[in-house]
């Protein structure tokens, strides 16, 4: 059992640094703010939750120890971190960053155009 648990372990950790590596290469050679910001939040969302989830096999099989915040933590971070990405690229893009040249189209600038015409102006109570 020890060697299928220490093969578990080492398994999720190795695939959680693969992907890490992934985000670094991805983060330093794509050309744009969105498609890094795509980068860090998909790879290294599942590589950062493939070494939690090899420590928490490891404190659960090695120590007998069932960490419930490490699983919070891996559902915390699941949840947070995508979200956390689109949120910063639509930042970037409300905010006037344009996209890299080889960007072939834009889905968000009908809606965004839309959203501003239809903006009310501020009243005067307030």
């Amino acid at each position: 059992m020890t060697v299928l648990a220490n093969s578990l372990i080492v398994l999720t950790i190795v695939v959680g640094v693969i992907f890490t590596l992934v985000t670094v290469i991805g983060i330093l050679r794509f050309p744009d703010v969105y498609t890094r910001a795509h980068a860090a939040s998909k790879s290294a969302t599942l590589g950062v939750l493939s070494i939690l989830l090899g420590v928490f096999f490891h404190f659960w099989f090695n120590e007998g120890h069932f960490s419930i915040q490490l699983i919070l933590g891996i559902v915390f971070l699941f949840i947070t971190s995508p979200i956390g990405g689109h949120l910063m690229s639509r930042a970037a893009y409300l905010s006037g960053v344009k996209p890299t040249v080889l960007t072939v189209g834009d889905d968000l600038a009908e809606v965004v155009k839309k959203a501003r015409q239809n903006q009310l102006p501020p009243r005067e109570d307030e």
